[in-house]
């Protein structure tokens, strides 16, 4: 779209360095690598959640910053995220705070078993955090001292997502729900748009333009839903940055949630998100990588409605997110189908 991109990034060659104009390479405390970088550049965003909003503070006293420091804050902290959404009265998961074996015992008094345990930072893909099936089976030991967030355990039907973007304007624009399938705890394929009724969709979507209108966000809010077995949409985790399950954008809308970021946050007007085509997006893990060697490829390139996208990262550790493809068919049905079929032929292929 015209624009040049520097990236700054803690290690070299970067998956965003490699597409990038300029890479920059220093740590969150190198105060003249961040000044060089914000020199450089026009309007700063982010991608990455475990930033010191501090370094986001800093950086905004030189250009401006999207989504500001605030939103960083509030969604990179289960704690303040959590109390976020329960003092603006957003449907949410019920949570306590722990802070040590008492609240914790408290906490399970009060919420029930089973329930999950989290750590209050730092956690995603299922890190940081343990189910409690009994409350005899208290152990604060996991949280290493920090707080935690004991959350009740929801019985839930599916799990979906909305991704909401926001002009400077106030201006909203909202992507076709995802219905989000989890393995592990690492999100496995998201499918689009997702089979749920048009009221609970249109539900979910309205929630998504209301919180990003409350958190003032500039650029792109990931809202993820759980869509409970009693017919209720709970908020579960909010995400101000591209995500995961909106990567199907890339290839199946008129505009992608990378491009509607960029509107967003250089101040043009949003594109139109509207979907071309049913999809479903498979993300695959580093599992796929035998002694350093990616599998072969055919499986998905030999179909001419499937896209295969690889991030450029080195090292196919387990459970990392390493790329993802996407299939277009004219039903959800169809492309689901199709995409489960390329899936078990990457895994059959591992077993030759």
């Amino acid at each position: 779209m015209g624009y040049r991109v520097h990236t700054y990034e803690s290690t070299p060659d970067s998956p965003a360095g490699q597409v990038s104009d300029r890479e920059f390479t220093g740590s969150y405390t190198d105060e003249a690598a961040l000044k060089e970088f914000a020199q450089s550049v026009d309007v700063i965003t982010f991608e990455f959640e475990n930033i010191p909003s501090a370094v986001i503070d800093r950086l905004a006293l030189e250009k401006p910053v999207h989504p500001r420091s605030e939103v960083l804050h509030i969604c990179q902290n289960r704690e303040r995220e959590k109390t976020f959404l329960a003092g603006h009265g957003y449907p949410h998961v019920p949570f306590r705070i722990v802070s040590g074996e008492t609240d914790l015992r408290e906490g399970l008094t009060t919420l029930g078993v089973p329930a999950v345990l989290k750590t209050a930072d730092f956690g995603y893909d299922g890190k940081g955090q343990q189910k409690i099936q009994d409350a005899g089976e208290v152990d604060v030991s996991a949280l290493g001292g920090r707080k935690g967030i004991l959350e009740k355990w929801i019985e839930f039907d599916c799990e979906l997502s909305v991704i909401c973007a926001r002009g400077g304007d106030g201006q909203l624009s909202t992507f076709p729900p995802a219905e989000n399938v989890h393995h592990r705890h690492i999100l496995d394929h998201s499918i689009a748009p997702a089979r749920l009724p048009v009221e609970l969709q249109r539900e979910a979507t309205e929630i998504a333009k209301s919180l990003a209108t409350d958190l003032e966000v500039v650029g792109l809010l990931a809202v993820e839903f759980f869509f409970t077995t009693s017919g209720k949409l709970l908020v579960n985790e909010l995400a101000p940055r591209p995500h995961n399950s909106g990567h199907y954008t890339f290839d199946a809308c008129i505009t992608s949630q990378f491009e509607q970021q960029l509107r967003a946050v250089c101040g043009l007007p949003l594109g139109l998100p509207a979907q071309l085509s049913p999809a479903c997006m498979v993300n695959l893990l580093g599992d796929l990588w035998v002694n350093g060697r990616p599998p072969d490829w055919s499986s998905i390139l030999r179909r001419p409605n499937a896209k295969l996208h690889l991030y450029g990262k080195t090292e196919g550790r387990s459970g990392r997110k390493m790329g993802h493809y996407c299939v277009l068919a004219p039903t959800v049905d169809e492309a689901v189908a199709e995409a489960l079929k390329i899936k078990m032929e990457l895994h059959h292929a591992l077993r030759r």
